[in-house]
């Protein structure tokens, strides 16, 4: 009797193979056949949340300027930038070689009329806080954007590194076309889609950036990981972008495959809902914090594979876990704050994960659901679809969240539209907060390094004192590779932009 994951790996591989014939386009040497589990859920640069969205978008889009394997600021669609002294005006000049997808010159106008989409509020652009201090935009000649500031925003520069900022022609904007037609400046050009299926890419002759090192790549979506791994095994898949830590660690068992892993700047956390009873109150806010244990979580449902983390991710800011509230289990001063906060015998809530994304939701809402249980609260677990769980993640409609959300290298870009009063999104955070918010401001126009640690540091310690949203940990970004597979290179922010690089010999 064979056991049963030799069937399952039989029937993950049959189904890896049919997925893989089906979109493989012989006669293309060069071709990057790679595979990944969750497909994006629109084309919209300006909108897109979803880690899988951003991953497909930052192939084909691009934005003034883009973050380095070091975070560093390096040129995009800019070739320099500077400040003026007073640092509240920001001068771009354009690369001239940098042509869309349609052929036509990436122009001072095309910028101007992206970010004026971009601060629309009927937009709905999921990085509109990071802008809201650009006062007007002048463009003197084709080549030349002046975005003059309302206040001096030493994090500008960073933000306008994100997906979320990218170029799109003024025409497109214009006929109403930005998110039905792929139309950027990006290495990898977007032939077709068929959403959870496949994506074929074409590269970009005339990119700006240099050669693109392959001629296209073919994705194939193929939910399971665990076909991911047969197909890769096979020799049917060349790169795979890998979530699953209960996969990517088998992958350096297989010969001839290749586990790039790198610690990220995303973290793991439970988001509360602030404005519903009874997470109004600070005790039980505080209570769930000290109720959870973050190390059984991270040891349970992601083997380990991450590090216990406050609301700074970035190296130059992080804190010190054991320096914040709580940060080890306490079911004692939990149980007396639940007693202190009127719940003595607990309640009912509700908590949602999408399936997918990250494919350790669901067994972290597991854990915490057993550890809550510890001081009366009794938590359903509701799964969704991962478009569903966005669109009800962006309304705030939930008693609590499993989410994994996006990093960034400096702490205002990362957290000013949740943690601001003006943040876009507040309907997620649902909580307002005086100090947070001044604090966010200090650091938003404070241009020394010491200084600015400092606050971030002040601002780090009364969000976990708060408790709005318990953060958990970060993890790793993985992807797997045939040895043919040559020159990808692994960021902090989890980026594939690197595939513009990469070769097959």
């Amino acid at each position: 009797m064979k056991p049963k994951f030799a069937y399952r790996w039989l029937a993950c591989a049959a189904i890896a193979g049919s997925l893989l014939t089906a979109t493989a386009a012989p006669g293309l040497a060069a071709t990057l056949k790679m595979a990944w589990a969750q497909d994006a859920t629109g084309l919209d640069p300006h909108k897109q949340t979803a880690f899988s969205s951003i991953r497909l978008l930052e192939l084909i889009y691009e934005p003034l300027v883009r973050l380095d394997g070091d975070l560093k600021i390096v040129p995009a669609l800019a070739k320099e930038w500077t400040f003026s002294a007073d640092a509240k005006t920001l001068t771009f000049k354009l690369d001239p070689a940098a042509k869309f997808h349609n052929g036509a010159a990436v122009t001072s106008a095309d910028v101007k009329a992206s970010f004026t989409r971009i601060l629309d509020q009927a937009t709905g652009a999921a990085a509109r806080a990071n802008y809201v201090s650009i006062a007007s935009i002048d463009t003197p000649d084709d080549k030349t954007v002046v975005f003059n500031l309302s206040q001096p925003d030493v994090p500008l520069l960073t933000a306008m590194g994100s997906i979320n900022a990218a170029i799109v022609p003024a025409s497109e904007i214009a006929a109403g076309k930005i998110g039905t037609a792929a139309v950027g400046t990006g290495p990898f050009k977007l032939e077709s889609w068929e959403p959870n299926q496949k994506e074929v890419l074409k590269a970009n002759a005339e990119w700006a950036g240099g050669k693109v090192g392959v001629d296209g790549i073919n994705i194939s979506v193929l939910p399971d990981e665990n076909a991911i791994l047969a197909a890769l095994r096979a020799k049917q898949v060349d790169f795979a972008l890998l979530n699953d830590p209960l996969v990517a660690t088998l992958v350096p068992k297989v010969a001839g495959l290749t586990l790039n892993r790198k610690p990220v700047l995303s973290y793991h956390v439970l988001q509360l809902n602030p404005s519903r009873k009874p997470m109004t109150e600070l005790a039980v806010r505080q209570a769930i914090s000290c109720a959870v244990d973050r190390q059984d979580i991270l040891d349970t449902a992601l083997l380990g594979e991450g590090q216990i983390t406050g609301p700074l991710t970035m190296p130059l800011y992080r804190s010190d876990p054991n320096s914040l509230f709580c940060y080890k289990q306490d079911l004692d001063k939990a149980k007396k704050l639940m007693a202190d906060a009127g719940y003595k015998d607990g309640f009912s809530a509700t908590v949602i994960a999408a399936t997918g994304e990250p494919p350790t939701a669901a067994s972290e809402a597991q854990v915490i659901q057993s550890q809550l249980k510890e001081i009366g609260i009794k938590l359903d677990i509701k799964l969704m679809e991962l478009n569903v769980y966005v669109d009800t993640w962006l309304k705030g409609d939930f008693d609590m969240a499993v989410a994994l959300n996006g990093g960034r290298a400096d702490p205002y870009t990362m957290y000013n539209r949740y943690w601001t009063k003006a943040g876009n999104l507040q309907k997620v955070s649902n909580f307002a907060d005086d100090t947070l918010d001044e604090l966010m401001q200090k650091g938003r126009v404070e241009t020394d390094v010491a200084k600015r640690k400092e606050i971030f540091a002040a601002f780090d310690k009364r969000l976990t004192e708060m408790s709005p949203w318990i953060w958990l940990y970060t993890g790793y970004s993985y992807t797997a590779q045939q040895q043919n597979v040559q020159n990808f290179v692994a960021t902090p922010d989890g980026s594939l932009f690197g595939l513009s690089k990469v070769t097959l010999k």
